[in-house]
């Protein structure tokens, strides 16, 4: 046995050996390896790379080596990043036509600038404060002081109505109104009150005309809003890719009956134009972090003209014509917004 045992010792170590060290490819002192077949898939070597899986012909196996790939990674995703980015701002229309064309190596993908940037605006939203990240609700101390504004006004409001209806008399009209004026004036202050103390202000009675299946999430929400505040975060993060299927059919309907254009050339329109809105909420959210949010409020206004020039460009479009297709686009991209509130809202109740 101990023969046997000596020959597997040496054929278990060869093994390891080669696992470590392919024979086809030594390293030398550098690190630097000599392949003759490729070491992804073993294919003849003819030229710097692969010609079956494209992988480099020679790799390296040294620190030297794996921080210069480091480099390389950041600088190839820079490079691209600042000629993909300028386009898809001021010219979103010819970005996605070449793109569609074939120009894949000089831009960022669709799909990859898309979860770059729903990961970049989660982020900046955490940070400033939109989303919490303890399923507590999170509000701005300028939320807060205007919030205690309101209810001393409301406060001084029931006040003076209280001091009107000592002063009415015995007249029923007016101690009536006075009376529901006072009551409507208090539950406003009882609701801003659960609004800064961080409390539901869900009051919503489910009834016995709701469906049964819909109680236990109002019950829940009612009972649990800081906990559903948080799924529904974690949803809306989770299934962001959701808003492109959800929006490319909406854009199909605007060319329902063209040939030339393909569902994929729509769903590359969408999620370039997906990403520059997510590119505008990021920079909405710096500007309130570092105190400009009255500027902030103008960034409303640019996505009608980015979907704009973005549908001229792509589809070739002529002025009226693509002016009546961006109004409809805006209203399909409430629709779709809606749709994905609707369904990030249902998943979190869940």
């Amino acid at each position: 046995m101990g023969e046997w045992d000596a020959i597997g010792d040496a054929v278990t170590g060869g093994m390891l050996a080669r696992a470590v060290e392919p024979s086809a490819g030594e390293a030398g002192a550098d690190g630097h390896t000599h392949e003759t077949n490729c070491l992804n898939c073993g294919a003849p070597l003819t030229g710097p790379y692969c010609s079956a899986c494209g992988q480099k012909a020679h790799v390296h196996r040294s620190l030297k080596a794996f921080m210069g790939d480091f480099v390389a990674g950041v600088l190839n995703f820079e490079g691209k990043f600042w000629r993909t980015l300028p386009m898809l701002a001021w010219r979103p229309g010819e970005l996605t036509c070449r793109y569609i064309a074939g120009e894949r190596a000089r831009f960022i993908s669709p799909i990859a600038l898309y979860l770059f940037t729903v990961f970049a605006m989660f982020a900046v939203l955490n940070f400033n404060g939109t989303f919490s990240t303890d399923g507590k609700p999170d509000i701005k101390v300028s939320a807060k002081e205007g919030i205690k504004t309101e209810i001393a006004a409301e406060q001084k409001a029931v006040a003076r109505l209280v001091a009107e209806r000592k002063s009415a008399g015995n007249d029923a009209k007016e101690l009536a109104r006075l009376d529901r004026e006072i009551a409507e004036k208090k539950a406003e202050v009882d609701a801003a009150q659960k609004l800064l103390s961080g409390k539901s202000i869900i009051t919503t009675d489910p009834g016995d005309d709701a469906p049964d299946w819909i109680k236990p999430f109002i019950e829940n929400a009612k009972e649990n809003p800081e906990a559903v505040s948080l799924r529904v975060q974690e949803a809306a993060s989770k299934y962001s890719w959701l808003l492109i299927p959800l929006s490319v059919p909406f854009l199909w309907l605007l060319f329902p009956f063209s040939r030339r254009y393909r569902l994929y050339d729509h769903t590359v329109f969408v999620t370039y134009s997906l990403s520059f809105m997510m590119m505008l909420v990021i920079t909405a959210g710096l500007m309130v972090a570092l105190g400009a949010s009255g500027y902030a409020g103008l960034l409303f206004f640019v996505p009608p003209f980015h979907m704009y020039r973005q549908l001229k460009e792509a589809y070739q479009l002529g002025r009226t014509n693509a002016i009546l297709r961006t109004c409809a686009l805006v209203t399909f991209a409430f629709a779709a917004a809606g749709m994905f509130a609707a369904a990030t809202v249902a998943i979190g109740a869940m």
